[in-house]
């Protein structure tokens, strides 16, 4: 290792982006049903393709720097948030919002205005697996509790034994999903109940990155609560993750040091014309949420027939299943044996936590993917 890195960073390995490098793939990736991201199926539309294409040969200054502010992305975002929490009259405005070039540059500068040089990050597993990586390239300490293995609910009580006991340095912020990934399942109101406990001198940051196929949230909570924050993205329903973009609702004493703890510039043009583009037609965008819906129940039904599977219930655009078999190596075997079936007959899907979690597609893929299942299932 080079003699100026720092020698933690040769003990982990980075995040694996999706579709990997792995063998058993078809030869042309235009074969490949990609159900491995949680992405939405659908593209945009060609029509508002066609307005981005415009905007940027005939709006957008290519030598020039994007709006470092990005006011008028974050008061459509406001706006847009309001309207999610059911609010009549605005609550939330520009202050409240900070956007991030995805929601991992936003849990980067949580984690450095929190915990870096000073803090524990706590997390719950299975779980986002960026919470710890990011922490981690920070040299920042992770705290991991587990999850009930059946209902995936957090383990409140090492998590609470784990915050009264961790010291040099304490936790500082605590991270969970609503719904979780890979799992797919809500915050129960006895977990929200623990972190409404917590201490003002813990971070609590709600990653709500699926919450237009859950349609469950917290932002209507966070008015009381200065040491809360949500992070949402636009990588999900709203069709935009090419473009990279994320956002958090949070008190505006937060949202101002999360604004000096960014880089300037740090969202590029374009990208901030495709958010606004998308919110200005979410309602053509979001259109697709029930079909997904609708997919997802028909997967859930159909796949709890297999006498080798146990599926979950989600509440989000992807399922969480597992080989129904006692843990031994026989079974990571057995399942790492079916994901490389899944792919060779194309199908990505992601192995994760000792079992299998796949996006919901459009009804072809879906289709074939329930072909490929049965088909891996009795080899």
């Amino acid at each position: 290792m080079l003699p100026f890195i720092r020698s933690d960073l040769a003990l982990f390995t980075a995040y694996k982006p999706h579709p990997g490098s792995d063998t058993a793939q078809p030869v042309s990736s235009n074969q490949l049903d990609r159900l491995d991201t949680n992405e939405s199926p659908y593209d945009l539309p060609s029509e508002l393709k066609e307005k981005l294409a415009w905007t940027y040969q005939q709006v957008i200054e290519t030598n020039r720097y994007p709006d470092g502010a990005h006011e008028e992305l974050k008061s459509a975002i406001a706006e847009y948030v309001n309207e999610s929490a059911g609010f009549s009259s605005p609550v939330f405005t520009t202050t409240n919002i900070s956007v991030g070039n995805g929601s991992d540059e936003l849990i980067r500068s949580l984690l450095i205005a929190t915990c870096l040089g000073e803090g524990s990050v706590l997390v719950a597993n299975p779980t986002f697996s960026m919470y710890a990586i990011l922490a981690k390239t920070l040299g920042i300490s992770v705290v991991e509790v587990n999850r009930n293995e059946t209902t995936f609910e957090m383990n409140l009580e090492a998590a609470q034994t784990a915050i009264e006991q961790t010291q040099n340095p304490p936790i500082r912020a605590i991270f969970v999903v609503h719904p979780n990934s890979p799992t797919a399942n809500a915050l129960t109101a006895r977990e929200i109940a623990w972190l409404k406990s917590l201490p003002e001198h813990i971070l609590v940051v709600i990653d709500e990155a699926y919450f237009e196929f859950s349609q469950t949230t917290i932002v209507n909570e966070l008015l009381p609560l200065p040491n809360w924050v949500v992070l949402r993205t636009f990588s999900k329903a709203f069709r935009l993750a090419a473009m990279r973009v994320g956002y958090c609702v949070a008190h505006p004493e937060l949202i101002a040091i999360l604004e000096k703890v960014r880089l300037p510039y740090n969202l590029p043009s374009l990208s901030m014309a495709a958010a606004l583009v998308a919110l200005q037609n979410r309602k053509l965008l979001l259109g697709s949420v029930p079909q997904t819906l609708n997919e997802r129940a028909k997967l859930i039904e159909t796949l709890s027939q297999q006498p080798e599977l146990q599926v979950w219930d989600s509440a989000t655009n992807f399922i969480y299943l597992r080989l129904k078999q006692n843990a031994s190596q026989l079974q990571d075997t057995t399942l790492k044996a079916l994901n490389q079936q899944l792919k060779a007959n194309g199908t990505l899907v992601r192995e994760i936590y000792g079992g299998l979690r796949i996006t919901i597609g459009t009804p072809e893929e879906n289709a074939r993917t329930l072909k490929n299942l049965q088909v891996a299932l009795q080899v």
